[in-house]
């Protein structure tokens, strides 16, 4: 993998760059539409490819090991070939499900164990077992294994775990080492930085981070359930310490307006389920504020979804006719609004590329917070 910085805002610590994987060149900010258990949920490989157009998705490994299992991603190729992609992918470690599985997984030194939210069925994930899975699943970018942590989260809980994070770092390298890939193409690994919301154990994870000298970094434990302003903070914290020649993913985030502030941060990569979840439960992001498309006000407003959108869905469906499909339940309705927010993110991260290629991305970030923190 590839990292050319081509420029960074005057105004901000906004950056625009180049990342090349052996699956094509991504074009930083970038934002990874969720394809959790190999699809991004309610939308064809056609409709992502040529509307939504994302140069890189991400695939989820504790969904993917459970179902359809690493043996069937191995016969068929790679998850690549698998799903039909020939861009680039990402996968997470497990790590955050792990998290989300509170009730339901022990955590040791040596790894977690859980129970399969599928069938009770008992698993482990170990730092060494999860490159393994990652290596069969064939993601261009894979990240180490982690524990993230609750908000709130007491400190020396939050301690504790990141120096388990930091070994299990380490044992990933060491293990990805000893296990060659499988298919033809490179593998990279991404760290993450934990630390809970504690200023001092975010800036000992960075600097522990950027000494294992990996080839991008990402930033995990934030988006989960703090607020906006403690994000912010953590965020710019660790970006003052991780390399600038580097990568910056910030995991699990967020909304529209999370996006451009991180942006405006430091961060080049971002991930969520939001536009998809979201957008199935009626909600659809604009660049002049939040639609709820269940409301009776668009009953009979027969404009398009989005004049400005960039996906065939924009123009093609109004508002009324959309708000129908949900009042009926036609599942279509919820597959219409999914296209349409994930082409918006797309648009959003590279308008803000645009921005800051030309050197006023603070002036046009600082617009369309205002505008889009609105309810239509």
């Amino acid at each position: 993998m590839k990292f050319e910085l081509l420029t960074t805002d005057p105004g901000s610590k906004a950056r625009a760059g180049t990342i090349t994987t052996d699956h094509g060149e991504i074009e930083t900010p970038i934002f990874m539409p969720v394809g959790t258990v190999g699809s991004v949920k309610g939308v064809h490989q056609r409709e992502l490819k040529n509307d939504i157009n994302p140069d890189i998705i991400l695939g989820n490994t504790y969904h993917l090991y459970l179902r359809p299992q690493t043996d069937i991603l191995k016969k068929a190729g790679g998850l690549h070939k698998f799903i039909n992609w020939d861009r680039s992918i990402l996968t997470d470690s497990g790590g955050y499900q792990v998290y989300s599985l509170s009730e339901r997984r022990k955590i040791k030194e040596e790894g977690v164990k859980f129970k399969s939210h599928i069938d009770g069925s008992y698993h482990t994930f170990t730092p060494e077992n999860v490159m393994e899975i990652q290596r069969a699943i064939g993601a261009d970018i894979i990240m180490a294994f982690d524990e993230c942590t609750p908000y709130p989260c007491d400190y020396n809980y939050a301690k504790r775990s990141m120096h388990m994070t930091h070994r299990w770092l380490d044992r990933c390298i060491n293990h990805l080492e000893k296990t060659p890939e499988i298919y033809d193409y490179k593998q990279t690994l991404f760290p993450i930085v934990q630390g809970s919301t504690y200023k001092d154990l975010r800036k000992q994870s960075a600097e522990y981070i950027a000494n294992a000298g990996a080839e991008g970094n990402a930033i995990g434990g934030l988006s989960v359930g703090e607020p906006a302003e403690e994000m912010y903070a953590m965020t710019e914290v660790v970006t003052e310490i991780l390399p600038e020649d580097k990568p910056r993913y910030l995991m699990g985030v967020g909304t529209p307006i999370n996006i451009l502030e991180n942006i405006a941060l430091g961060i080049d990569m971002f991930d969520c389920v939001m536009p998809t979840r979201n957008g199935r439960n009626g909600m659809l992001f604009t660049s002049h504020g939040t639609i709820n498309i269940k409301n009776k006000k668009w009953e009979a407003d027969f404009s398009p979804i989005d004049e400005e959108g960039i996906t065939f869905v924009d123009s093609q469906y109004s508002k009324a006719y959309v708000r129908h499909l949900f009042s009926v339940n036609e599942m279509l309705g919820r597959q219409i609004a999914s296209i349409h927010n994930l082409g918006f993110y797309l648009w959003l991260v590279r308008e803000a590329r645009k921005h800051i290629l030309a050197g006023d991305f603070t002036q046009w970030k600082n617009k369309m917070v205002k505008q889009m923190d609105k309810r239509l």
